[in-house]
């Protein structure tokens, strides 16, 4: 067993044994029911019934009370005792809907996809995907997942991405199903992963590309991220290069975009970026006075910021080095 791990289950006995108080109400089975939350000395009341749409009654109207976990056992119970029932979907609705309100988002999440899975004609199946989306995005922005359902330990953006497949699995040409696609990679740039971030907005942009807003605001992005990973590949030329093509992508096919006029400026500063590296690399030639080399460097400052104050340096620097070949060349003649 890794350390990390031995230290996860001693801060959790630490926890469960200092904290009591804390801890949920104690876990009840009932056979062919399963498990649930029974607070010591409470009356629960007569809540189980003898048949599916009553006991389902008896779900909504608990939920409505505001008595969330009897409403999540009543309609576990019509899941679980009557799963054929005309009922069942609308309690497995009210089940994932109940963890929501008790905050359990995972397991909400978790039921919402049963009922996806298991009742695909669903008549609030575009709700439920609304649902899902919406808890997968409380994770993105920092919710953390529970161990063992009982406390929030860790974050994980891995766990997220999966919530969002999912989403684009049941609903793949939904609106939902392209908002998740561009909530993959922002997931991604959460954990520094820029390949797979661009991936993910690639996706986006081909798989909707009929989707204006959706394609363009996938492109921008795949930019940005190719930028931000180039900085951290200590500014690699080739994935400047591909954050420039796709920059000049979307200024070409999106050249009313709000966002046009800060793609070009991207692009400046990218190309700017460039001729800077190609300076020092003509420098260094020239300070071995390997002319040759120093002269590819230089005009290639030019070619790609001619307009940058690098190509003005280099232009300089051109004229130097021909000065001196033509000084070299005449005492060698002479």
């Amino acid at each position: 067993m890794r350390l990390g791990s031995v230290r996860l289950i001693l801060i959790v006995f630490i926890l469960l044994v200092a904290l009591p108080g804390r801890l949920p109400a104690p876990l009840v089975f009932t056979p062919g029911e399963g498990w649930s939350y029974q607070t010591p000395g409470k009356d629960d009341g007569n809540w189980k019934k003898d048949r599916a749409k009553a006991q389902l009654s008896v779900a909504q109207k608990a939920f409505q009370d505001g008595n969330y976990g009897r409403a999540a056992k009543a309609a576990r119970r019509v899941a679980k005792r009557w799963p054929l029932s005309d009922f069942t979907a609308e309690a497995r609705y009210l089940l994932g809907r109940a963890h929501e309100k008790q905050g359990n988002d995972y397991r909400a999440f978790k039921d919402y996809q049963e009922l996806l899975s298991k009742h695909p004609n669903f008549d609030n199946y575009s709700q439920v995907l609304k649902r899902q989306f919406e808890i997968a995005n409380r994770y993105l922005q920092g919710k953390r997942f529970k161990l063992w359902g009982l406390m929030r330990l860790y974050q994980s953006m891995d766990k997220t991405v999966e919530m969002y497949e999912k989403i684009i699995k049941n609903g793949p040409y939904s609106e939902i199903a392209a908002k998740a696609q561009l909530k993959i990679g922002q997931a991604r740039e959460e954990k520094g992963e820029w390949d797979k971030a661009v991936k993910a907005y690639e996706r986006a942009a081909d798989r909707y590309h009929d989707r204006g807003e959706i394609a363009s605001d996938a492109l921008f992005k795949a930019g940005l991220a190719y930028q931000k990973q180039a900085r951290e590949a200590e500014y690699s030329q080739n994935l400047a290069n591909k954050a420039i093509e796709t920059f000049s992508d979307f200024v070409t096919l999106y050249p009313d975009d709000p966002r046009a006029p800060k793609a070009k400026k991207k692009i400046t500063k990218l190309k700017t970026e460039q001729a800077r590296g190609s300076f020092q690399v003509a420098q260094y030639y020239e300070g071995k006075e390997d002319w040759d080399g120093a002269l590819i460097y230089y005009n290639e400052v030019l070619l790609k910021a001619p307009d940058s104050k690098y190509a003005e340096k280099a232009r300089k620097r051109i004229e130097a080095i021909k000065d001196i070949r033509a000084k070299n060349k005449s005492t060698e003649t002479g």
